[in-house]
């Protein structure tokens, strides 16, 4: 098993994996903190947290006869784009969570990890393997610092002390008694740079996260209004935020990533508002094909860039963008827009 398990590392690694670690499967803490997390109603709109509830943490209920996760970790921060911290200063263009520029990582990370799964059966007696990217009920976070990945920091985002947080992670759950890994320690310290600098106060105490305040949630997860009182807060941020992962000191470890599919498509790193405003849905569509943009639909892609106008500087530009959406078919759409004509009208 010590030779399958580092032959397992170095298959990783053909495959593009930055890291691969082992963890066992008992994760209880974890378990009891996503309860007490859920009976808070912190997941807001995610009702399929609630759903799957325990079974998150108890990946032998996922698939019978699981002793081990194998857990993997891939960079995606793409090389040549425009600074984060450049666009967010500008309110004229439209802010994309970096791990969103590219080609959606599931079904790059999902195929990757199918190989790898294939490899290790081929070289072993396992009778039960699974591969999975966001795509079944696991605390995969937990797992990830059980393998050694790194810790959960206080943003709740897993951070690795070589290689920061722009990572993207993924997991096999295998019957394979495979000698597991040292968890992480933790190295956040007495630092709350991520406390500090979230919009929304979405951190609402080290290691808490409160995600209908967040505005990753309010950008992706929400299929409602954004309520009003984070409108301003979220500025020029039309999918995810980063924010928590930009300030944090870790970060300057951070590696570039070498997968041509996470490099920036159609220019969204640095796209005007007013531009992607006036995509129509079949436009949406063909632009956002193979990325995870595509998940939120126009209507919410509307919706987020009408709030980033309303925060935009005035401009005969921006005036007209929100006019030519005003009598939009969707009410959504519709109320956001004039909440952000109103933002201009108010402004001296």
């Amino acid at each position: 098993m010590t030779e399958l398990k580092q032959a397992i590392r170095n298959w990783g690694h053909e495959l593009g994996f930055q890291q691969i670690g082992i963890a066992g499967i008992d994760i209880r803490e974890d378990e009891e903190r996503l309860m007490q997390w859920l009976q808070q109603q912190r997941h807001g709109a995610m009702g399929y947290m609630q759903r799957h509830g325990r079974m998150r943490a108890r990946p032998q209920e996922l698939l019978p006869g699981t002793l081990r996760v194998i857990s993997a970790r891939m960079d995606y921060l793409p090389p040549g784009t425009r600074a984060a911290y450049d666009i967010l200063a500008q309110p004229a263009l439209g802010y994309v969570s970096r791990y969103a520029l590219g080609r959606d990582y599931h079904k790059l990370m999902r195929r990757r990890l199918a190989r790898l799964t294939e490899r290790i059966q081929s070289h072993s007696l396992a009778l039960e393997q699974r591969a999975f990217v966001d795509s079944a009920p696991v605390l995969e976070k937990a797992f990830a610092r059980n393998a050694g990945l790194g810790w959960i920091g206080k943003h709740t985002t897993l951070i690795n002390r070589h290689a920061g947080s722009w990572f993207f992670l993924g997991e096999i759950l295998t019957d394979l008694p495979l000698p597991a890994d040292t968890p992480a320690s933790a190295h956040c310290g007495s630092c709350h740079a991520c406390i500090d600098i979230c919009p929304t106060q979405a951190i609402v105490a080290p290691y808490e996260l409160d995600a209908r305040r967040c505005i990753s949630y309010l950008t992706i997860e929400l299929r409602e209004a954004i309520p009003e009182e984070f409108r301003k807060a979220m500025g020029n941020r039309i999918y995810g935020c980063d924010d928590c992962q930009l300030v944090c000191p870790w970060n300057k470890f951070a590696q570039l990533s070498i997968e041509p599919d996470f490099m920036p498509r159609h220019g969204l790193d640095a796209a005007a508002l007013t531009q992607l405003f006036a995509w129509s849905e079949a436009e949406f569509l063909t632009r956002t094909e193979g990325s995870a943009i595509r998940r939120i639909g126009h209507e919410c892609w509307l919706r987020n860039i009408a709030v980033a106008l309303g925060n935009a500087p005035t401009s005969p530009e921006v005036l007209a963008a929100l006019h030519s959406r005003a009598r939009h078919p969707s009410a959504l759409v519709r109320e956001h827009v004039q909440w952000a004509i109103a933002q201009h009208r108010d402004t001296p």
